[in-house]
């Protein structure tokens, strides 16, 4: 059974277990999942897809057109994975003709008062604490972490199990691995504590940081060193994703 509150304006088709709660407005182009809980208040709209068990909290705006002025009204798309939380008065915009679409992956957090905006495309399991903004074309590796109020600007890419500080603006890439602090922005060290919650083993772990040594704490340019790194033997996965991450970047990495 699905509960659609009568005084909400719900114009798609809601399938069984879904909950839409008083004066949301869902539009006519939107797909929602089995088990999506919709708040009080909350817009969705555009040529949405809500994955399973969604949970869009009260006022959240959803689907809407991309803050963009080269936007002119094309026929562009959000997508939501499954069971990804939204929480208060969040907004996530659809694409433009550059790509075509927004991403958002399963088993997110998107905070109160987030922002992610045309053509970003966040990975599953991503964390994005209250009022993080994410301008467009950003992309947000998994099990990334991203601190309150952090804006991310355009094009700027945060690695796989990255972690950004609270309140530190974002101007360059964040490798993966890695967490960034401070001011001006830089690369402090490894995400140890994150990379261990998702299991890292002690073997990766020790991989990565002579990695990370080697890249940030050893004379030469780094991405010198990234280069000779994704040619020598020796090295594992990991340390090679962070150096393939560094050389294919076009915005450069922060600082170390």
């Amino acid at each position: 059974m699905s509960a659609v509150d009568p005084r909400a304006v719900v114009s798609c088709d809601v399938p069984e277990g879904c909950t839409i709660e008083p004066f949301a407005v869902v539009g006519p182009d939107v797909t929602l999942s089995r088990g999506v809980h919709i708040g009080a208040h909350a817009y969705v709209a555009g040529r949405t897809t809500i994955g399973c068990d969604v949970r869009i909290g009260p006022g959240a705006v959803i689907g809407t057109d991309p803050q963009d002025l080269k936007f002119a009204g094309e026929d562009t798309s959000l997508e939501i994975g499954d069971r990804t939380v939204i929480r208060e008065f969040a907004n996530i915009s659809k694409g433009t003709t550059a790509t075509g679409r927004t991403t958002v992956g399963s088993d997110c957090l998107i905070m109160a008062y987030a922002h992610i905006a045309h053509d970003c495309r966040v990975g599953t399991r991503v964390i994005m604490a209250n009022a993080v903004n994410l301008a467009g074309h950003v992309e947000v590796g998994d099990h990334a972490t991203i601190g309150g109020v952090v804006p991310v600007h355009q094009f700027v890419r945060i690695g796989a199990y990255a972690m950004v500080g609270g309140g530190f603006r974002v101007p360059m890439d964040i490798p993966p691995f890695c967490l960034a602090g401070g001011y001006p922005l830089r690369v402090a060290s490894l995400n140890l504590i994150g990379l261990r919650r998702n299991g890292f083993s002690p073997e990766r772990l020790a991989d990565l940081e002579k990695a990370f040594r080697h890249l940030f704490r050893e004379p030469g340019p780094v991405s010198r060193k990234a280069s000779e790194m994704t040619a020598e033997a020796g090295w594992g996965d990991d340390a090679v994703a962070l150096a393939g991450f560094i050389l294919s970047g076009r915005r450069g990495i922060v600082g170390a």
